[in-house]
């Protein structure tokens, strides 16, 4: 590590990969120490900042020497080592650490999410910012990629740090949901066009691959789907459940 003076003010440049810190914010990256330390990476100008204004519990900052003045306080590192804390290609020379929320199953407060078996971190990233948007306050994840990894939070585009996501066993999940009525997405349900949703349910959105798991489908109360042209097989999943959201808010019933 160096010393520098600028504007007669000190500041410390971490040089080194193995400094404690350091090495600390990279095995964020892996879901294991995820789940040991309860934190997750956030990166970028934008989100860090966004991440701080919305109230979550931001434990670390580090930043290359162009952003220190903006964030007082941060860690300041070289290039060539925040490039190894980055989880980005391309990064932008910000990141933090963040404490993780509760993610055990409770009862919604209203309408809410359902992903059973995704995947592709980028497919529950945009559902998480789709949700967010449309006024659905929790989302609920059965086996699918973790919602805090950092493509799924770069996907969410800050959602994450507003929904509420809690992860499970199908059990669990569904033993939370208890008494909401669950609203499938399946390619041989009613035409989601003109479907009268209760005011409260859960949206359940399944993997492209597979679909919904048996459990989930078994207690389904309502199946929809989007109508399409013979030419299109399938809708990638996020889209679909993008599209599901805001129909079933109706036009009368969005949530501002």
């Amino acid at each position: 590590m160096k010393y520098r003076l600028n504007f007669l003010l000190f500041y410390m440049l971490i040089q080194s990969r193995s400094n404690p810190k350091v090495r600390a914010l990279a095995a964020l990256k892996e879901k294991k120490f995820r789940r040991e330390r309860g934190e997750y990476l956030v990166e970028g100008v934008k989100m860090v900042s966004e991440s701080i204004a919305a109230g979550c519990e931001v434990t670390c900052v580090a930043c290359t020497e162009e952003y220190r003045d903006r964030f007082a306080g941060a860690l300041v590192l070289s290039r060539q080592v925040f490039e190894y804390v980055s989880d980005e290609r391309t990064p932008q020379g910000v990141i933090a650490s963040v404490k993780l929320p509760s993610v055990a199953p409770v009862p919604p407060s209203g309408r809410c999410v359902l992903l059973d078996g995704l995947q592709d971190p980028g497919n529950v990233g945009t559902i998480i910012r789709t949700a967010n948007a449309a006024g659905y306050g929790e989302i609920y994840a059965i086996n699918c990629a973790d919602p805090f990894s950092p493509k799924c939070v770069r996907s969410s585009m800050s959602g994450i740090f507003f929904a509420r996501v809690m992860t499970g066993r199908a059990e669990d999940v569904l033993g939370a949901l208890g008494g909401v009525p669950l609203v499938c997405a399946d390619m041989g349900g009613q035409s989601a066009y003109g479907f009268k949703a209760p005011e409260k349910f859960c949206l359940c959105i399944g993997s492209e691959g597979s679909g919904l798991s048996e459990a989930v489908r078994g207690a389904a109360d309502f199946t929809v789907s989007i109508p399409m042209r013979p030419t299109c097989e399938s809708l990638n999943a996020a889209v679909s459940a993008g599209i599901l959201m805001y129909l079933l808010n109706g036009a009368e019933t969005f949530p501002r």
